[in-house]
């Protein structure tokens, strides 16, 4: 077997508690590093979540980039950093996961993708339903003309309802932090979903909803839009901090459709469930969906 990808995490966000556990239980992956903005936080982190005593604790992030022995990094800063700390990953020859949403605008996102070309490094986002084996089977039925037909129309809902500690104090409602709020965080799942049914053909138009909720500071916490492709496709998604937790999807063809009810974050952990046609299908998994 090939040599594990050792991995630095360059953060210690609440989601790389996550994906750090998904590591662990990974057969070609390790953790052989931590950095945060002090010594201390980042070897908190390693004893919380269980990694071995010789995982080492950066004070900094630069340490951690200069870390000899770190192959790639996962980055699950704030949206806001990620220009900064992805582009210099990539330039001390580090392969980069990133945490979505990758960047605050396509230009920004461009310049990291720039990087990592130039230094011969590997990008990937973390958008984790697209490594489930649950996106590969619904992907083969898509594919196949004779049972799905022609795409006609996608539907994407990812909501729940926040408390109002999240609204005032987490990082995806504040402007300095994570500025696209709900649409980056939750709302990406949906673009992705509609694009991936699409097979990535873009649309011609895409038209925002009327009256988006905004926060006090102008953050998103609820929008949606329609997007319409020349051969008369239509997609729709609705992405909320304001709803019901409601992670929904329908897929429409000529000859079936194919629906699921929790494409960002699967029931169960070593399964997987979607129905297509008046089939319901499982499809089981042996690790976690965040590093399957």
């Amino acid at each position: 077997m090939a040599q594990p990808i050792r991995f630095g995490i360059l953060g210690c966000a609440r989601i790389a508690r996550k994906v750090s556990r998904a590591i662990k239980l990974s057969p070609n992956a390790t953790i052989v590093a931590v950095g945060s903005r002090s010594a201390e936080k980042a070897r908190r982190f390693i004893d919380d979540n269980g990694l071995p005593d010789d995982t080492r604790a950066h004070g900094t992030y630069e340490s951690l980039l200069d870390d000899p022995e770190v192959d790639a990094v996962y980055v699950p800063l704030p949206t806001s950093l990620h220009l900064r700390w992805a582009t210099a990953a990539a330039r001390k020859g580090k392969h980069v996961l990133l945490e979505k949403p990758t960047a605050l605008c396509v230009a920004e996102l461009d310049q990291i993708l720039e990087a990592c070309e130039a230094n011969n490094v590997q990008f990937m986002d973390g958008t984790m339903w697209m490594h489930h084996p649950r996106t590969a089977k619904m992907g083969d039925l898509l594919r196949d003309s004779d049972l799905f037909g022609q795409l006609k129309m996608v539907s994407s809902i990812a909501c729940f309802l926040a408390e109002p500690d999240f609204l005032q104090n987490n990082i995806r409602a504040n402007p300095e932090l994570d500025a696209l709020g709900a649409l980056g965080d939750i709302g990406w799942y949906c673009i992705r979903m509609i694009l991936w049914s699409a097979d990535y053909r873009m649309p011609r138009t895409a038209l925002a909803l009327p009256n988006p909720a905004k926060s006090e500071v102008g953050v998103l916490l609820s929008c949606g839009a329609s997007l319409h492709w020349d051969d008369g496709t239509v997609a729709t998604f609705y992405c909320s901090f304001l709803a019901h937790r409601t992670f929904e999807v329908a897929v429409v063809g000529s000859k079936a459709t194919l629906t699921l009810r929790d494409f960002i974050n699967p029931f169960q952990e070593n399964s997987a469930r979607f129905t297509f046609g008046s089939t319901d299908h499982v499809v089981p998994t042996e690790l976690p969906q965040e590093f399957a």
